[in-house]
């Protein structure tokens, strides 16, 4: 097929051929390929209605009209800037073909690039060649300045900023950041910027991922099955994690001693016994080695409680924390005991249970001669020595030795009921009282 090419026609690319063209306005066009941009000043003393003359790779002019064979009719003529292939699915829109097919493939959910090891898809070939890295243990990356070397080639560049000292602060508070995505998604903190709205509940946040991760609280959708057991997550990355529990895969190695780990945050974690940092409270005199952990203890002075059970409206300084509230609710009891049927909602209950087994009793009261098979129990003891009553309530002036008690005696206030029977429909203030109820009536 072939095009005419004339002034003031659409604007026309093809491989390694540049069109200038004057307007009757003296505003300069420029129509260029991609791959190569090429600039060529048009004379002034030309007439306006004159395309000027560039010469292609194959030495080809053009003048006022010319005939030029398209070989490629799927590439787009352009305006540099422009993006003209938009999305049918989102508003996202862009200047190639190729990247929009690209795109699209995360709307249609096919990942053509498998793992051999792990059994992982990719929509890409250079994200399926990055994590077979993981299993090799290849890196090819260098750092030139030290004898360190990564697996890809954007840890190198991170690593890189530690020798030219390049980062990114924040100038509203001095913070400093590795990586300007960082420093973007931390600016919404001071301009108060939250993008993605819940329709279920109204919270707000900065981040999709946080917003696609809450979105499974409410769904329940558990859609990532190990294929060894019959374990199901809501996240692959948390399948991912869990596989490796089976294959016994310890990817990331220390790179200041042998030591290897099955996920990259127990890594960064190990690190730490490496370089001592540490992460201060500015309110208080703790000191933690996680920031997550530091994170979740600023919560402690702020009162934040950002995760809120959507069956009694109940809130919760930690994820943790709701997740085991939860199980009150659903009755999940996911954690079995392997010498009888018992089975917990909690690990550390498991854990706990396990000492009964064994006639564990590692905790000794230094006051009598009591021992306890778990600390809490003794630290529990211990107040009565001390007549110690730290908990008071704050509907009366009623003391408490046990924060449980102190939560079960506020619901004699609240009314709270939040144990209810999978049986039936009545509800109770206690677990024992349910437990008992189930015994006598459902037995």
């Amino acid at each position: 097929m072939k095009n005419n090419v004339k002034m003031n026609s659409e604007p026309f690319e093809n491989d390694g051929l540049v069109v200038w063209v004057k307007k009757e306005c003296d505003e300069v066009g420029k129509y260029t390929n991609t791959d190569t941009e090429i600039q060529k000043e048009i004379d002034d003393s030309n007439s306006s209605d004159t395309l000027q003359n560039p010469i292609n790779e194959d030495g080809v002019t053009l003048n006022d009209e010319i005939e030029i064979n398209v070989e490629n009719e799927s590439r787009p003529l352009t305006y540099i800037g422009e993006k003209p292939y938009q999305c049918s699915i989102c508003d996202k829109s862009f200047s190639l073909k190729d990247k929009l097919l690209s795109h699209m493939q995360r709307h249609a959910g096919d990942k053509p690039y498998q793992c051999s090891h792990c059994g992982k898809t990719f929509l890409h070939n250079a994200h399926f060649i990055r994590h077979c890295n993981t299993h090799t243990g290849e890196k090819p990356y260098k750092c030139n300045h030290c004898d360190q070397a990564f697996s890809q080639n954007t840890h190198l560049i991170s690593h890189m900023r530690k020798h030219t000292g390049e980062n990114f602060p924040c100038n509203q508070c001095g913070k400093v950041f590795l990586h300007k995505s960082s420093l973007v998604i931390h600016n919404r903190i001071h301009t108060g910027e939250k993008l993605y709205q819940c329709n279920q509940c109204d919270k707000v946040f900065p981040q999709n991922s946080q917003y696609l991760s809450h979105l499974m609280i409410h769904t329940g959708e558990k859609p990532y099955k190990c294929s060894q057991c019959d374990k199901a997550f809501s996240h692959n990355t948390h399948l991912t994690r869990h596989q490796k529990t089976h294959t016994g895969e310890k990817p990331y190695r220390c790179s200041q001693c042998d030591k290897t780990f099955s996920q990259n945050t127990h890594l960064m974690s190990h690190m730490r016994t490496h370089t001592g940092e540490k992460f201060p409270c500015n309110q208080c005199d703790s000191i933690f080695s996680h920031k997550c952990s530091l994170v979740s203890h600023l919560r402690i002075h702020t009162g934040e409680k950002v995760y809120q059970c959507n069956q009694c409206n109940k809130t919760f300084l930690h994820n943790s924390q709701y997740v085991s509230h939860i199980r009150i609710h659903t009755g999940e009891k996911p954690y079995q005991c392997s010498d009888c049927d018992k089975s917990f909602t909690m690990n550390s209950h498991l854990l706990r249970h396990m000492r009964t087994h064994i006639g564990e009793r590692t905790f000794q009261c230094s006051h009598c001669d009591l021992s306890f098979s778990q600390n809490i129990h003794l630290i529990s003891h211990q107040r009565i020595h001390a007549e110690e009553r730290p908990y008071q309530c704050s509907y009366c002036d009623r003391t408490f030795s046990h924060k449980s008690t102190l939560f079960r005696h506020i619901r004699t206030h609240t009314g709270e009921k939040p144990y209810k029977c999978s049986l039936c429909d009545k509800v109770f203030a206690q677990n024992s009282h349910l437990k008992s109820h189930q015994k006598t009536t459902h037995r």
